[in-house]
């Protein structure tokens, strides 16, 4: 039986960088992976989605070319480009993934991870051979999956996962999705970028229900006017399949209604992998599809450890790879060492426009009973912003009254997902308005409007 120090079940953004930690402290490291090297958000989510976007973004600029003194002729979507080059990106950085395996000398083992007893894992291959090696610390990496209703029957080919979605045979006449959430919205982004009809159905009654409300308003406004329709407060009561289209019956204030599309896309949330992980043999507790973890990523049973989406959120990658630093280092004894903290997790969504945020909403620190003050700077005072011909946005931050500690800043518009790892740092930093106030930002910039909207907390804004 082979004798790790550390195994990792799961090679997304959480397991492989867990692994790649581990060997870097020195420490005997193997990781199993039945699918893909970099999990779904290299291959089926994060990386292969921002390729489609992007495709998004440069017809977005084609068809307005004639605002910037360019005569262009119309484009033609060429589907079967549009998904090669997404694939081809993905296959890129997997097999990337693979060559950081190798130079780290990780033993990479091709199957499915299940757990017989403390210290023991079975790794299943394809060919239904069984191995069992042996392990000081096993970390579960294994990520989720969409979630799906019983009534809303996926089937691939009129009904879509996020996946189904990234991959299309031919494009669309028209969708419903339902769910308004990141992946809802940047689907229903980059579909009417394309020139689909799209109709978003939201059980609450905004959009992108995470971000501050100020924010949803702004984006239900923006994607309104590009032509998505939206059915808010509502409920997906069935569905009904013809041979080429869905017939989608919701619940709304109005009474029943019936909408009607070629396809439909359920973006309903993710649902963690917990299933066949043999975690009946240990002392590991999940509840609601979670893995429950303390601080360190530690489970019940000794020497178990569980991060990334199978922990539970924010479902993010790059709150995955955080907490696999955190648990190798704690495992290793490194000094100095700190758990993770939640509000400092930025949120992005990559639709047109961009959405990104960090921290308290201006609701949530009011809830909290918290004297604050708010600050707002919009994209059409920014020079930067009018040149590129994005001046429709946002930056907003919030602020406690009393010690100047930066609460959360939440932002829409172009390239918001970029800048909004400024105020990331500022929060990690433990920023007061005073530092920020203080820090030079450079001009012609967007940034510039982050500058801005700590000054308009604190009533010295200069370009409002």
């Amino acid at each position: 039986m082979q004798d790790f120090d550390v195994v990792v079940v799961g090679a997304g953004p959480g397991g492989y960088v867990a692994a790649i930690r581990a060997a870097q402290l020195g420490m005997k490291t193997a990781i199993v992976e039945k699918e893909h090297m970099g999990g779904v958000c290299l291959n089926w989510g994060c990386i292969p989605t921002k390729a489609l976007l992007r495709t998004a973004e440069v017809k977005h600029l084609i068809d307005h070319a004639e605002e910037f003194g360019l005569k262009v002729a119309k484009p033609e979507i060429m589907l079967d480009k549009v998904v090669e080059r997404s694939r081809k990106i993905a296959g890129q950085l997997a097999a990337g993934i693979k060559h950081l395996m190798k130079k780290n000398k990780i033993t990479v083992l091709e199957g499915h991870g299940s757990l017989k007893g403390k210290s023991i894992l079975s790794v299943k291959d394809n060919t239904g051979k069984t191995e069992d090696i042996k392990a000081k610390h096993i970390i579960l990496a294994t990520g989720a999956r969409a979630r799906t209703l019983p009534h809303l029957e996926v089937d691939g080919d009129i009904v879509w996962t996020a996946r189904h979605a990234m991959t299309p045979k031919t494009m669309p006449k028209s969708l419903v999705i339902v769910g308004s959430g990141a992946i809802g919205i940047e689907f229903a982004s980059f579909y009417r970028t394309l020139g689909v009809e799209v109709t978003v159905i939201e059980m609450i009654d905004r959009i992108l229900p995470q971000e501050d409300p100020e924010i949803s308003a702004l984006a239900l406004k923006n994607f309104e006017k590009q032509g998505i329709k939206f059915v808010l407060s509502a409920t997906v009561e069935k569905l009904e399949k013809t041979q080429n289209s869905a017939k989608v019956f919701v619940k709304t204030a109005k009474g029943q209604e019936i909408f009607e599309a070629s396809n439909v896309i359920l973006a309903i949330g993710i649902i963690g992998n917990t299933e066949n992980l043999g975690l009946e043999n240990t002392k590991a507790k999940v509840e609601k599809n979670q893995i429950q973890t303390n601080e360190w990523c530690q489970t019940a049973e000794s020497g178990l450890y569980a991060i990334g989406d199978v922990a539970g959120a924010p479902w993010l990658a790059h709150k995955a790879s955080h907490e696999a630093i955190i648990c190798v280092e704690k495992i290793a004894g490194l000094p100095g060492v700190h758990p993770l903290n939640k509000l400092n997790i930025p949120g992005c969504t990559y639709s047109l426009p961009q959405v990104a945020s960090i921290g308290l909403t201006e609701e949530k620190a009011k809830a909290e009973g918290r004297a604050i003050k708010v600050g707002r700077f919009p994209y059409i005072g920014n020079g930067k912003a009018i040149a590129l011909g994005d001046s429709e946005g946002l930056v907003k931050t919030i602020f406690d009254a009393k010690t100047g500690e930066l609460l959360g800043a939440h932002m829409i518009g172009a390239e918001v997902t970029e800048l909004i790892q400024g105020f990331g740092i500022a929060k990690t930093l433990e920023t007061t308005e005073a530092d920020l106030m203080h820090t030079i930002f450079p001009h012609p910039t967007l940034s510039e409007m982050m500058h801005e909207s700590v000054l308009n907390a604190f009533g010295r804004t200069i370009h409002i």
